[in-house]
């Protein structure tokens, strides 16, 4: 008792004892053990082929493994790349945690998970399923290896799978959904960092993460769980959270513009993940018309990650006082081709001419107004061109009530009405409503109209021909169908010499006129007048 010193040197050596074999008991000191032991319990938890290249380990002045050239290969996927491929690690741990089955902190660099496609996936199963019908026999032993008993469980932490990370985080980790043809792309996640809680834990594991976003550049904040691993189907693997993605540019992509901002939620598995959002562009334009205008969608979708493939369940688009609604997919590109093909069915039941025009047409205000009604099949390739180029539609479409902005062109319009009725003497009857109806086709900058019709009160126009996007160039042939006589359309003299001809443009099938026309020049400058060829050949 007169010694405090020797017993606190009696009691220090003690606690170091006790510390140094509980270290001993739960690390074990050589690199070449922990790396065997790291290969074996990976192996086990991943049903994988496990390669480890460089591995360190030291103490003091905390525990620290360094790794590098990880590399975990699933059986039976030969001609696939590996599992996960990670270029370096550390871990960071204490006594105390390690006793506990816990690790401090896992810092990864260079991760890329590549997930099989659900094909190969599938015959993997299969093959695992009839292997595990027939029990291999090993010689000496039941066929079927033991479990480790409690005290080995205890003595070796890897050996029950217990152990829980708590932190993780990695830089320039890639998520590859590998498709199932040959011909086409990998799908590539870029997630630019990813912190992760509880890794291990029998439950959702909690992570933060920032993913690049290729094509519309920008960065894609996301908020989940992820986990747990699952073993035998890595894609079956469970993921969800929410997800906000900011000013993301759409100049991009040739023919449009805007600044796109879009937040929702995704959820399902690795191979298929179902994601409903929306998004706001206060000034997407066009560039043929030059206009911006707000839109704004919302979205439900399906993508299938074993080929990159993505279903849209539906689509509701809200722009100026219109309204879109549409179903479709966005497929991928084959190999060597960047992008993607989008292919839609569209219908507009509740929506405006004059909002279309605003995105075609490069005037302040649009030519026409009225209601519209279109359904339409939408197909955009990929490829470098503009928008305007590479997109094609095919469909029908109505405009009701339509009116015409210009004064001098809805002047007409209410003169031919007049006239077709043969009402000469009467005043033009104000503000006269057209009815549209027809089929369309755009292609390569061109929209074709191989049926249109054109009705106003005494008179009715049929056209087909086309219209030059870029050029804004006119080019329709068709008749003016009228409800009178040709010489019923004037008055005085010029009434009386029209009568000779009338029996020329007598309709077929009825008592008034049908007069041959074509449209030419520009929309700007459109050139109307009577085919006379086509006069001629009628006359014969």
């Amino acid at each position: 008792m007169k010694r405090p010193w020797f017993w606190a040197l009696v009691g220090l050596i003690t606690l170091v004892v006790v510390f140094a074999v509980m270290f001993t008991a739960v690390v074990p000191l050589s690199s070449d053990i922990l790396r065997h032991r790291i290969v074996t319990y990976l192996s086990d938890k991943l049903d994988s082929d496990v390669e480890l290249g460089d591995l360190h380990f030291r103490a003091f002045p905390r525990l620290r493994v360094e790794g590098a050239d990880l590399r975990v290969s699933r059986h039976g996927l030969a001609g696939y790349p590996p599992l996960i491929s990670i270029r370096s690690f550390h871990v960071d741990a204490s006594i105390v945690g390690l006793y506990r089955k816990h690790i401090d902190h896992l810092r990864v660099d260079g991760l890329d998970i590549n997930i099989a496609p659900s094909q190969a996936r599938d015959k993997l199963r299969v093959r695992n399923e009839q292997s595990a019908a027939k029990p291999q026999k090993v010689e000496g032993t039941s066929g079927v290896e033991p479990e480790p008993t409690a005290e080995e469980k205890r003595r070796d932490p890897l050996k029950d799978g217990g152990i829980v990370i708590d932190k993780m985080d990695t830089n320039d980790a890639r998520l590859i959904i590998l498709p199932f043809e040959r011909d086409k792309e990998p799908k590539v996640w870029a997630i630019h960092n990813l912190h992760m809680r509880e890794l291990g834990a029998l439950r959702a594991w909690p992570f933060d993460a920032t993913l690049t976003n290729a094509v519309p550049p920008g960065e894609i904040d996301v908020n989940g769980k992820f986990g747990p691993w699952h073993r035998d189907e890595p894609g079956d693997t469970p993921l969800e959270g929410v997800f906000n993605f900011a000013k993301a540019d759409l100049g991009v992509f040739k023919g449009i513009s805007g600044t796109l901002s879009s937040q929702g939620y995704f959820g399902g598995t690795l191979a298929e993940l179902e994601a409903n959002g929306e998004t706001d562009t206060p000034d997407f334009t066009i560039a043929v018309g030059g206009h911006p205008f707000p839109l704004h969608v919302k979205y439900q979708a399906l993508i299938d990650g074993t080929n990159g493939d993505t279903r849209l369940t539906n689509i509701d688009a809200w722009f100026l006082s219109s309204y879109l609604h549409a179903v479709g997919a966005v497929l991928d590109a084959p190999k060597g081709k960047h992008g993607r093909t989008v292919a839609l069915d569209v219908a507009m039941d509740r929506s405006r001419i004059e909002d279309i025009m605003k995105m075609a047409v490069k005037t302040p205000s649009s030519p026409m107004a009225g209601a519209l009604k279109l359904n339409t099949k939408f197909l955009l390739p990929p490829g470098e061109r503009d928008v305007i180029d590479r997109l094609r539609l095919d469909g029908r479409f109505s405009i009701l009530k339509a009116r015409f902005t210009n004064y001098d062109v809805q002047g007409k319009i209410e003169e031919l009405s007049k006239r077709g009725r043969g009402k000469t003497a009467d005043p033009a009857k104000p503000q006269v409503a057209s009815d549209f109806h027809g089929r369309f086709k755009l292609g390569d900058g061109r929209l074709a109209l191989p049926e249109v019709t054109f009705d106003v009160p005494g008179a009715r126009v049929e056209l087909a021909g086309s219209y030059g996007l870029k050029a804004e160039t006119l080019d329709f042939k068709g008749q003016l169908l009228l409800d009178a006589k040709i010489s019923q359309t004037m008055t005085g003299w010029k009434s009386v010499l029209l009568k000779a001809i009338d029996p020329l443009f007598k309709q077929k099938n009825g008592s008034g006129s049908a007069i041959p026309i074509k449209i030419g020049g520009s929309r700007n400058a459109p050139d109307f007048g009577l085919d006379v060829r086509r006069v001629f050949k009628r006359g014969n």
